[in-house]
């Protein structure tokens, strides 16, 4: 349903049930099947797989935190076509999701339990930069990829070797990122300086720092 015919207090229901489903419920049915599919899987030491748990979980809420953004950005936007590129990126992003959950499963562990804090910081942030400007809600979806993409290749790092199945995930989901990134600057997101990056690095790190644990 396009949120143009739907009252302020539907969206707003909306909104809330979205929310609950991506913090509460099992990862929605993706649209592509998981890179990993058709990967040998690794004995793991108890080390190694904890990491790998932990590494995924920290991925697994910044799509979380990347749901919210958009249906955030998506709610508050100005420009009809800027409303739909942010649906569209919150569907995609929906594999990212329900592939890292996956992987946490398989691994034998849990995601992260401060997921509905962080959706709503997420959401709030997303709403206030579609209530300002286009402009800077585009921009802000770019500078938040080019963090991920950071997070992803720092992660591909510290991956143990072995775990090709998690690698598969996390080589898929940085090949999107980066695309996703290029295409807010091409909608005519601004291109954020070097400080506000610098400074959302801060708090993006509160939030891998804690879903790493937690």
């Amino acid at each position: 349903m396009n949120n143009r015919k739907l009252s302020v207090l539907d969206q707003f229901i909306t909104q809330i049930d979205h929310g609950l489903r991506t913090v509460l419920g099992d990862a929605p049915t993706p649209e592509r099947v998981s890179p990993a599919l058709d990967v040998q899987d690794a004995e793991l030491s108890s080390a190694d797989r904890d990491h790998a748990v932990a590494l995924m979980r920290v991925n697994h809420t910044g799509e979380v935190c990347a749901q919210a953004l958009y249906q955030g950005q998506a709610l508050t936007a100005k420009l009809p076509d800027v409303r739909e590129q942010m649906k569209e990126a919150a569907i995609e992003e929906i594999d990212h999701l329900a592939w890292c959950e996956e992987r946490i499963k398989d691994l034998g562990g849990n995601t992260s339990l401060l997921n509905p804090f962080f959706y709503a910081a997420s959401f709030g942030i997303g709403a206030t930069a579609g209530l300002i400007s286009d402009k800077l809600s585009l921009g802000f979806v770019a500078a938040t990829e080019d963090q991920v993409c950071s997070h992803l290749k720092t992660h591909l790092d510290q991956l143990p070797a072995e775990d090709l199945k998690s690698r598969a995930v996390v080589e898929e989901m940085l090949a999107d990122e980066e695309r996703h990134a290029q295409a807010a600057l091409d909608a005519g997101g601004y291109n954020f300086p070097s400080p506000v990056k610098q400074a959302m690095t801060l708090v993006s790190s509160v939030m891998t720092k804690g879903s790493y644990k937690i």
